[in-house]
Protein backbone atom coordinates (compact mmCIF):
# COMPACT_ATOMS: atom_id res chain seq x y z
CA UNK A 1 0.00 0.00 0.00
CA UNK A 2 0.98 3.58 -0.62
CA UNK A 3 1.62 6.14 2.17
CA UNK A 4 0.06 9.70 1.43
CA UNK A 5 0.87 13.01 2.77
CA UNK A 6 -1.23 15.43 2.05
CA UNK A 7 -0.43 18.78 1.52
CA UNK A 8 3.38 20.51 0.82
CA UNK A 9 3.95 22.56 3.87
CA UNK A 10 6.86 22.54 6.48
CA UNK A 11 5.22 19.18 8.28
CA UNK A 12 5.18 16.72 5.21
CA UNK A 13 8.33 18.41 3.01
CA UNK A 14 10.40 17.48 6.49
CA UNK A 15 8.57 13.93 6.94
CA UNK A 16 9.17 13.86 2.92
CA UNK A 17 12.81 13.75 3.20
CA UNK A 18 13.86 12.32 6.38
CA UNK A 19 11.38 9.52 6.39
CA UNK A 20 11.94 7.44 2.74
CA UNK A 21 13.68 4.55 4.17
CA UNK A 22 10.40 1.91 4.23
CA UNK A 23 9.17 3.73 0.95
CA UNK A 24 8.79 6.72 -1.17
CA UNK A 25 5.88 9.02 -0.53
CA UNK A 26 2.55 10.48 -2.82
CA UNK A 27 2.46 13.92 -1.68
CA UNK A 28 -1.25 15.65 -2.96
CA UNK A 29 -1.49 19.24 -2.96
CA UNK A 30 -3.96 21.75 -4.32
CA UNK A 31 -1.09 23.29 -6.20
CA UNK A 32 0.42 20.56 -8.30
CA UNK A 33 -1.15 20.62 -11.42
CA UNK A 34 0.76 17.84 -12.60
CA UNK A 35 2.64 14.48 -11.69
CA UNK A 36 6.40 15.44 -11.13
CA UNK A 37 9.06 14.22 -8.53
CA UNK A 38 10.72 16.38 -5.75
CA UNK A 39 14.35 15.66 -5.13
CA UNK A 40 14.08 12.67 -3.15
CA UNK A 41 11.69 10.82 -5.43
CA UNK A 42 8.71 11.26 -3.59
CA UNK A 43 5.73 11.47 -6.11
CA UNK A 44 4.20 14.94 -6.81
CA UNK A 45 0.45 15.00 -7.52
CA UNK A 46 -2.19 16.53 -8.14
CA UNK A 47 -5.49 16.33 -5.77
CA UNK A 48 -7.59 14.39 -8.47
CA UNK A 49 -5.04 11.88 -8.32
CA UNK A 50 -5.72 10.89 -5.29
CA UNK A 51 -7.05 7.23 -4.65
CA UNK A 52 -8.00 5.89 -1.03
CA UNK A 53 -8.39 2.25 -2.11
CA UNK A 54 -4.31 2.47 -2.68
CA UNK A 55 -3.28 4.50 -0.12
CA UNK A 56 -2.32 2.46 3.65
CA UNK A 57 -1.73 5.72 5.68
CA UNK A 58 -2.40 9.07 5.44
CA UNK A 59 -0.52 12.61 6.97
CA UNK A 60 -2.34 15.99 6.60
CA UNK A 61 -0.60 19.04 7.18
CA UNK A 62 -1.93 20.63 10.20
CA UNK A 63 -3.56 23.72 8.25
CA UNK A 64 -6.08 21.47 5.90
CA UNK A 65 -9.14 21.79 7.16
CA UNK A 66 -11.76 18.50 7.91
CA UNK A 67 -13.84 19.83 4.87
CA UNK A 68 -10.88 19.12 2.55
CA UNK A 69 -11.47 16.57 -0.20
CA UNK A 70 -8.77 14.81 0.65
CA UNK A 71 -9.70 14.38 4.34
CA UNK A 72 -13.02 13.09 3.25
CA UNK A 73 -11.31 10.27 1.26
CA UNK A 74 -9.02 9.55 3.66
CA UNK A 75 -9.62 6.15 5.11
CA UNK A 76 -6.51 6.33 7.39
CA UNK A 77 -5.87 9.32 8.55
CA UNK A 78 -3.13 9.98 11.38
CA UNK A 79 -1.32 13.16 12.52
CA UNK A 80 2.43 13.73 12.33
CA UNK A 81 2.43 12.81 16.65
CA UNK A 82 0.72 9.57 15.70
CA UNK A 83 3.20 8.95 13.31
CA UNK A 84 5.97 9.38 15.50
CA UNK A 85 4.47 7.89 18.05
CA UNK A 86 3.82 4.24 16.49
CA UNK A 87 7.48 4.30 14.65
CA UNK A 88 9.18 5.63 17.84
CA UNK A 89 7.37 3.79 20.26
CA UNK A 90 9.13 3.27 23.35
CA UNK A 91 12.00 5.09 22.46
CA UNK A 92 10.13 8.28 22.56
CA UNK A 93 10.54 11.35 23.89
CA UNK A 94 9.05 12.47 27.59
CA UNK A 95 6.53 14.85 25.34
CA UNK A 96 5.53 18.23 27.09
CA UNK A 97 2.38 20.10 24.94
CA UNK A 98 1.55 23.73 25.10
CA UNK A 99 -1.76 25.13 23.82
CA UNK A 100 -4.29 27.21 23.96
CA UNK A 101 -5.34 30.62 22.32
CA UNK A 102 -2.46 32.69 22.78
CA UNK A 103 0.72 32.70 24.40
CA UNK A 104 1.66 29.34 22.81
CA UNK A 105 5.08 30.20 20.94
CA UNK A 106 6.08 32.41 24.11
CA UNK A 107 5.34 29.82 26.50
CA UNK A 108 7.20 26.75 24.65
CA UNK A 109 10.31 29.06 23.97
CA UNK A 110 10.25 30.04 27.51
CA UNK A 111 9.96 26.83 28.57
CA UNK A 112 12.95 25.38 26.24
CA UNK A 113 15.12 28.32 27.48
CA UNK A 114 14.75 26.85 31.17
CA UNK A 115 14.79 23.26 30.16
CA UNK A 116 17.55 23.25 27.48
CA UNK A 117 20.18 22.12 29.31
CA UNK A 118 18.47 19.36 30.71
CA UNK A 119 18.29 18.10 27.49
CA UNK A 120 15.40 19.32 25.39
CA UNK A 121 14.51 20.44 21.90
CA UNK A 122 11.69 21.80 21.26
CA UNK A 123 9.51 22.08 17.42
CA UNK A 124 5.96 21.58 16.38
CA UNK A 125 3.90 24.56 15.55
CA UNK A 126 6.78 27.12 16.80
CA UNK A 127 8.52 26.34 13.13
CA UNK A 128 10.57 23.37 13.55
CA UNK A 129 8.54 20.19 12.36
CA UNK A 130 8.84 17.10 14.32
CA UNK A 131 10.58 15.16 11.55
CA UNK A 132 13.81 17.48 12.34
CA UNK A 133 13.85 16.88 15.89
CA UNK A 134 16.40 14.28 17.66
CA UNK A 135 14.68 11.32 18.65
CA UNK A 136 17.29 10.67 21.23
CA UNK A 137 16.71 14.11 23.07
CA UNK A 138 15.11 13.48 26.51
CA UNK A 139 12.36 15.72 26.01
CA UNK A 140 10.37 17.38 22.97
CA UNK A 141 8.35 20.46 24.02
CA UNK A 142 5.90 20.76 21.07
CA UNK A 143 3.76 23.64 20.66
CA UNK A 144 0.33 22.18 19.48
CA UNK A 145 -1.83 23.47 17.44
CA UNK A 146 -5.87 23.02 17.74
CA UNK A 147 -4.97 21.86 13.85
CA UNK A 148 -2.78 18.99 14.95
CA UNK A 149 -4.99 18.10 17.92
CA UNK A 150 -7.83 17.72 15.74
CA UNK A 151 -6.23 15.08 13.84
CA UNK A 152 -4.17 13.44 16.58
CA UNK A 153 -5.71 9.94 17.65
CA UNK A 154 -3.05 7.86 18.95
CA UNK A 155 0.00 10.12 20.63
CA UNK A 156 -0.49 11.50 24.11
CA UNK A 157 1.58 13.91 26.41
CA UNK A 158 3.37 13.66 29.52
CA UNK A 159 2.85 16.79 30.40
CA UNK A 160 0.01 18.80 28.71
CA UNK A 161 0.07 22.68 29.49
CA UNK A 162 -2.73 24.68 28.34
CA UNK A 163 -3.61 28.10 28.07
CA UNK A 164 -6.94 29.91 28.47
CA UNK A 165 -9.15 29.20 25.07
CA UNK A 166 -10.99 32.14 23.75
CA UNK A 167 -12.56 32.27 19.77
CA UNK A 168 -10.29 31.70 17.08
CA UNK A 169 -9.86 30.04 13.71
CA UNK A 170 -13.38 29.48 13.87
CA UNK A 171 -13.97 29.23 9.85
CA UNK A 172 -11.57 26.37 10.04
CA UNK A 173 -13.06 24.15 12.80
CA UNK A 174 -16.62 25.39 12.42
CA UNK A 175 -17.50 26.50 15.62
CA UNK A 176 -16.52 27.24 19.38
CA UNK A 177 -16.99 24.04 20.58
CA UNK A 178 -15.46 22.39 18.11
CA UNK A 179 -12.03 24.28 18.38
CA UNK A 180 -12.28 23.98 22.27
CA UNK A 181 -12.91 20.34 21.74
CA UNK A 182 -9.66 19.68 20.00
CA UNK A 183 -8.47 22.57 22.71
CA UNK A 184 -9.15 19.33 25.25
CA UNK A 185 -8.94 16.48 23.39
CA UNK A 186 -5.31 15.30 24.88
CA UNK A 187 -6.61 14.96 28.64
CA UNK A 188 -9.04 12.23 27.29
CA UNK A 189 -6.01 9.96 26.77
CA UNK A 190 -3.70 10.59 29.27
CA UNK A 191 -2.28 8.41 32.41
CA UNK A 192 -2.76 8.13 35.79
CA UNK A 193 1.76 9.20 35.48
CA UNK A 194 0.89 11.99 33.48
CA UNK A 195 0.58 16.17 34.51
CA UNK A 196 -2.10 18.33 33.18
CA UNK A 197 -2.14 21.92 33.37
CA UNK A 198 -5.44 24.12 32.69
CA UNK A 199 -7.55 26.87 33.44
CA UNK A 200 -9.82 26.50 36.32
CA UNK A 201 -13.10 26.53 34.23
CA UNK A 202 -11.28 22.93 32.79
CA UNK A 203 -10.21 21.44 35.71
CA UNK A 204 -13.36 18.93 35.98
CA UNK A 205 -12.99 17.64 32.50
CA UNK A 206 -12.64 13.75 32.30
CA UNK A 207 -8.94 12.78 32.70
CA UNK A 208 -6.79 10.25 34.62
CA UNK A 209 -3.79 12.60 34.55
CA UNK A 210 -3.17 14.31 37.64
CA UNK A 211 -4.85 18.14 37.52
CA UNK A 212 -3.05 21.52 38.21
CA UNK A 213 -5.79 24.25 37.62
CA UNK A 214 -5.11 27.65 37.68
CA UNK A 215 -6.88 30.91 37.64
CA UNK A 216 -4.63 33.37 37.78
CA UNK A 217 -0.80 33.99 37.80
CA UNK A 218 -1.21 34.37 41.33
CA UNK A 219 -2.66 30.72 41.79
CA UNK A 220 0.35 29.34 39.38
CA UNK A 221 3.32 31.70 41.57
CA UNK A 222 1.74 29.51 44.52
CA UNK A 223 2.49 26.66 42.65
CA UNK A 224 5.74 27.22 41.78
CA UNK A 225 6.68 29.22 45.21
CA UNK A 226 8.01 32.43 44.02
CA UNK A 227 7.26 35.95 44.12
CA UNK A 228 5.49 37.03 40.88
CA UNK A 229 7.34 40.22 41.71
CA UNK A 230 10.78 38.74 41.08
CA UNK A 231 9.76 37.39 37.54
CA UNK A 232 10.77 40.27 35.33
CA UNK A 233 7.82 40.09 32.65
CA UNK A 234 4.57 41.95 32.36
CA UNK A 235 1.35 40.68 31.35
CA UNK A 236 0.45 39.02 29.03
CA UNK A 237 3.79 37.54 29.04
CA UNK A 238 3.71 37.05 32.79
CA UNK A 239 1.55 33.77 32.66
CA UNK A 240 3.58 32.35 29.49
CA UNK A 241 6.94 32.79 32.04
CA UNK A 242 4.81 31.12 35.16
CA UNK A 243 3.75 28.19 33.35
CA UNK A 244 7.41 27.37 31.90
CA UNK A 245 8.47 27.69 35.60
CA UNK A 246 5.79 25.24 36.57
CA UNK A 247 6.61 22.57 33.76
CA UNK A 248 10.23 22.99 35.64
CA UNK A 249 8.70 22.58 38.79
CA UNK A 250 6.98 19.37 37.96
CA UNK A 251 10.16 17.71 35.98
CA UNK A 252 12.75 19.09 38.53
CA UNK A 253 11.21 20.29 41.22
CA UNK A 254 12.99 23.61 40.41
CA UNK A 255 11.87 27.36 39.24
CA UNK A 256 15.15 28.84 38.00
CA UNK A 257 13.72 32.24 37.87
CA UNK A 258 17.01 33.98 37.50
CA UNK A 259 17.76 32.30 34.00
CA UNK A 260 13.96 32.41 33.07
CA UNK A 261 14.67 36.20 33.50
CA UNK A 262 17.56 36.27 31.03
CA UNK A 263 14.81 35.72 28.27
CA UNK A 264 13.95 37.54 25.38
CA UNK A 265 10.77 38.57 23.85
CA UNK A 266 10.03 37.67 19.80
CA UNK A 267 10.06 40.43 17.89
CA UNK A 268 6.27 41.48 16.87
CA UNK A 269 4.79 41.13 20.42
CA UNK A 270 4.10 44.09 22.12
CA UNK A 271 7.60 45.18 20.41
CA UNK A 272 7.52 48.82 22.02
CA UNK A 273 9.82 51.64 19.97
CA UNK A 274 10.05 55.33 19.83
CA UNK A 275 9.84 57.46 16.17
CA UNK A 276 12.28 60.38 15.48
CA UNK A 277 9.65 62.62 17.96
CA UNK A 278 9.94 60.70 20.55
CA UNK A 279 6.02 59.27 20.21
CA UNK A 280 5.50 55.79 21.31
CA UNK A 281 4.74 53.09 18.56
CA UNK A 282 4.11 49.20 19.50
CA UNK A 283 4.76 46.25 17.09
CA UNK A 284 1.87 43.67 18.17
CA UNK A 285 1.46 42.18 14.78
CA UNK A 286 1.23 38.59 16.05
CA UNK A 287 -1.98 39.69 17.72
CA UNK A 288 -3.87 37.73 15.58
CA UNK A 289 -7.19 36.85 16.83
CA UNK A 290 -9.24 38.96 19.52
CA UNK A 291 -7.93 37.63 22.72
CA UNK A 292 -4.59 38.89 22.06
CA UNK A 293 -5.72 42.05 21.27
CA UNK A 294 -7.88 41.93 24.24
CA UNK A 295 -4.74 41.24 26.45
CA UNK A 296 -2.81 44.39 24.43
CA UNK A 297 -5.09 47.38 25.32
CA UNK A 298 -4.97 45.78 28.77
CA UNK A 299 -1.48 46.48 29.16
CA UNK A 300 -1.91 50.22 27.65
CA UNK A 301 -5.66 51.07 29.60
CA UNK A 302 -3.59 53.66 31.50
CA UNK A 303 -2.55 55.54 28.30
CA UNK A 304 -4.57 57.27 24.85
CA UNK A 305 -4.45 54.28 22.45
CA UNK A 306 -4.67 54.83 18.81
CA UNK A 307 -5.32 51.21 18.37
CA UNK A 308 -5.14 49.50 14.19
CA UNK A 309 -7.67 46.86 14.24
CA UNK A 310 -8.13 44.38 11.30
CA UNK A 311 -7.48 41.91 8.40
CA UNK A 312 -9.02 38.39 8.17
CA UNK A 313 -11.02 37.40 11.49
CA UNK A 314 -11.51 34.07 10.46
CA UNK A 315 -14.75 33.96 11.11
CA UNK A 316 -14.64 35.56 14.67
CA UNK A 317 -17.21 37.66 15.87
CA UNK A 318 -15.14 40.98 17.22
CA UNK A 319 -18.40 42.23 19.96
CA UNK A 320 -15.74 40.60 22.62
CA UNK A 321 -12.97 43.20 21.72
CA UNK A 322 -15.34 46.23 21.42
CA UNK A 323 -16.78 45.55 24.63
CA UNK A 324 -13.47 45.96 25.94
CA UNK A 325 -12.32 48.76 24.00
CA UNK A 326 -15.63 51.02 25.03
CA UNK A 327 -14.81 52.52 28.37
CA UNK A 328 -11.14 52.72 27.22
CA UNK A 329 -9.35 55.91 25.57
CA UNK A 330 -8.65 54.78 22.94
CA UNK A 331 -9.77 55.60 18.74
CA UNK A 332 -9.36 52.92 15.88
CA UNK A 333 -7.89 52.97 12.96
CA UNK A 334 -9.82 49.77 10.59
CA UNK A 335 -7.60 47.71 7.81
CA UNK A 336 -7.78 45.10 5.77
CA UNK A 337 -10.89 42.61 4.60
CA UNK A 338 -12.82 43.18 7.94
CA UNK A 339 -12.65 47.37 7.85
CA UNK A 340 -16.35 47.62 7.66
CA UNK A 341 -17.25 45.18 10.35
CA UNK A 342 -14.95 47.14 12.38
CA UNK A 343 -16.62 50.14 11.64
CA UNK A 344 -20.07 49.21 11.92
CA UNK A 345 -19.09 47.34 15.28
CA UNK A 346 -17.19 51.36 16.08
CA UNK A 347 -20.72 52.64 15.49
CA UNK A 348 -22.21 50.36 17.81
CA UNK A 349 -19.93 50.43 20.87
CA UNK A 350 -19.77 54.34 20.11
CA UNK A 351 -15.79 54.30 20.17
CA UNK A 352 -14.40 56.47 17.78
CA UNK A 353 -13.09 54.97 14.30
CA UNK A 354 -11.76 55.83 10.68
CA UNK A 355 -11.98 53.57 7.71
CA UNK A 356 -8.27 53.77 6.68
CA UNK A 357 -8.49 50.34 4.69
CA UNK A 358 -4.69 50.38 4.09
CA UNK A 359 -1.55 50.11 7.12
CA UNK A 360 0.63 52.76 5.63
CA UNK A 361 -3.00 55.05 5.58
CA UNK A 362 -3.49 54.41 9.48
CA UNK A 363 -0.03 55.03 10.36
CA UNK A 364 -0.17 58.05 8.50
CA UNK A 365 -3.30 59.45 9.76
CA UNK A 366 -2.80 58.31 13.77
CA UNK A 367 0.76 60.25 12.81
CA UNK A 368 -1.13 63.43 12.46
CA UNK A 369 -2.67 63.07 15.76
CA UNK A 370 -0.24 60.97 18.07
CA UNK A 371 0.97 62.93 21.45
CA UNK A 372 3.54 62.09 23.74
CA UNK A 373 2.41 59.86 26.75
CA UNK A 374 -0.79 58.36 24.19
CA UNK A 375 0.26 55.15 22.10
CA UNK A 376 0.34 54.28 19.01
CA UNK A 377 -0.48 50.12 18.76
CA UNK A 378 -0.78 47.47 16.05
CA UNK A 379 -2.74 45.12 17.78
CA UNK A 380 -4.92 43.66 14.69
CA UNK A 381 -7.04 40.69 16.19
CA UNK A 382 -6.98 39.48 12.47
CA UNK A 383 -4.75 37.43 10.65
CA UNK A 384 -2.73 39.07 7.52
CA UNK A 385 -3.10 37.14 4.63
CA UNK A 386 -5.60 39.03 3.24
CA UNK A 387 -2.87 42.17 2.62
CA UNK A 388 0.66 40.68 3.59
CA UNK A 389 2.52 37.41 3.26
CA UNK A 390 2.60 36.59 6.76
CA UNK A 391 2.12 38.79 10.12
CA UNK A 392 5.84 39.37 10.37
CA UNK A 393 5.70 41.14 6.81
CA UNK A 394 2.52 43.19 8.77
CA UNK A 395 4.88 44.09 11.62
CA UNK A 396 8.20 44.81 9.06
CA UNK A 397 5.86 47.19 7.30
CA UNK A 398 4.56 49.04 10.12
CA UNK A 399 8.12 49.70 11.37
CA UNK A 400 8.96 51.02 7.47
CA UNK A 401 5.65 53.01 7.33
CA UNK A 402 6.78 54.76 11.28
CA UNK A 403 10.79 55.31 9.93
CA UNK A 404 9.04 57.33 6.48
CA UNK A 405 7.35 59.14 8.35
Amino acid sequence: MRKSLFGYGGTTKAIAKNFVNDGLWDIYDDKFSEISKDEFGNALLPVSEFDPAKSGLEIPSPGIPPHHELIKKAKNLISEYDYFYEIYKAHLPFNVWISGTNGKTTTTKMMQHLLESKGSVMGGNVGIALANLNPHAKIWILETSSFTLHYTNRATPGIYVLLPITPDHLSWHGNMSEYEKAKLKPLASMSETSVAIVPEIYAKTPTKAKVIAYKDESDLACFCGVNLGDIAFKTPFLLDALLALAVEKILFDRCDVGLLNTFVIEANKLEEFTDKMGRTWVNDTKATNIDASIQAVKRYKDHFMHLILGGDDKGVSMDELFENLKCLKVKIYAIGSNSDKLMNLAAKFNVPALKCDFLQNAVNEISKELKNGEIALLSPAAASLDQFKSYAERGDKFKEFIRAL
